[in-house]
């Protein structure tokens, strides 16, 4: 089999990016004997194309696609959806026409299907996961991380793209939440992160400063009012930090008891309770990308047969609409194996 994957956004720093990286290599090391991955966004020649974002996905595409959805926030608040160009509509349209899709969790597979009408059965879940570099790191490592970025002995942590402003991040109002500890910010910046008040911005990390950055932490905060899986969460539980957040449907589905959850909105209640937290931290979820990568080829070989299928029947959309969504992690709240 050959799949040509989608590699324009391999070397962005945010969620896809990693998603991009961290599958990809798992995807080579778990791959059968005469399993080819090319990375192309041209797919000509290709058994199966696989977009790892929603906003690669092709309307024609020359052989069966599968695409990756992280997050349906604009499909969720009304504002955006108002404004929404003919491109994000294409792309849509795009994800609709495709053989599979590939969600992280069981909550973001059922959004896919009401507000995108897909036929659930062509909805997988696959769980991520934290790359190999997140890891606890020596005190040797987290002074040195500190120095480097200017750090305080004890701090909060916030992770994430701070390129634009994101009214579901709440990150402007965590900023002005009064706390104890100060907040540090991990990202890459634009002039407006700067006008946030009382905050430290260290600008875009790499992995091993991000590991030390988040293993100095005290914790961890979330005040997300939406995440499709919630990276960093995991990847802070890899480093043994502690991690506070708002009540989240899909954050309960991937973490359940590993995080404390506060109510929804409550930044103070987040701050409280990230200020008491405690270690140790509860290990990540034990899922790992080469499972992750195992379950992506499953769902290869599901999309190429499905379009075999198709022009044996003659039909003209990919896959079957009976059943329901088809889960590759195990039936539990954490994603473990």
């Amino acid at each position: 089999m050959r799949v040509a994957f989608d590699c324009q956004r391999l070397g962005d720093p945010d969620g896809v990016g990693r998603y991009c990286r961290c599958l990809l290599r798992a995807l080579n090391d778990t791959a059968d004997t005469g399993a080819e991955i090319v990375e192309t966004h041209r797919p000509r020649g290709a058994d199966v194309f696989h977009s790892p974002w929603m906003e690669g996905a092709m309307l024609h595409s020359p052989c069966p696609m599968v695409v990756t959805l992280h997050r349906l926030t604009a499909l969720k608040r009304r504002s955006e959806l108002l404004r929404t160009s003919v491109r994000p509509r294409l792309r849509q349209l795009a994800v609709q026409r495709a053989a599979r899709v590939i969600v992280p969790t069981k909550v973001l597979a059922e959004d896919a299907i009401s507000r995108l009408g897909l036929e659930p059965a062509r909805v997988v879940v696959i769980p991520e996961a934290p790359d190999a570099t997140m890891y606890r790191r020596t005190p040797q490592e987290i002074a040195s991380a500190r120095a480097r970025y200017r750090l305080p002995e004890r701090y909060l942590v916030w992770v994430g793209s701070l390129l634009h402003p994101d009214p579901t991040k709440h990150v402007a109002k965590l900023a002005a939440t009064t706390r104890e500890l100060p907040l540090v910010l991990v990202g890459p910046t634009r002039p407006w992160a700067h006008e946030l008040p009382d905050v430290i911005l260290t600008g875009q990390v790499d992995d091993a400063d991000l590991a030390a950055i988040y293993s100095g932490a005290h914790a961890l905060v979330l005040p997300s009012e939406d995440e499709g899986f919630g990276m960093p969460a995991v990847e802070a539980l890899a480093c043994g930090t502690p991690v506070v957040a708002c009540e989240l449907p899909a954050l309960r589905e991937v973490l359940d008891t590993r995080v404390t959850f506060v109510q929804a909105g409550d930044l103070p209640a987040l701050i409280g309770a990230a200020q008491r937290s405690q270690r140790p931290a509860p290990a990540p979820p034990a899922w790992s990308w080469q499972d992750a990568a195992r379950a992506t080829w499953g769902v290869y070989e599901q999309a190429a047969a499905a379009e075999l299928s198709r022009r044996r029947a003659g039909t003209a959309r990919p896959g079957s609409s009976s059943g329901g969504w088809s889960s590759q992690a195990p039936a539990t709240n954490a994603p473990d194996r």
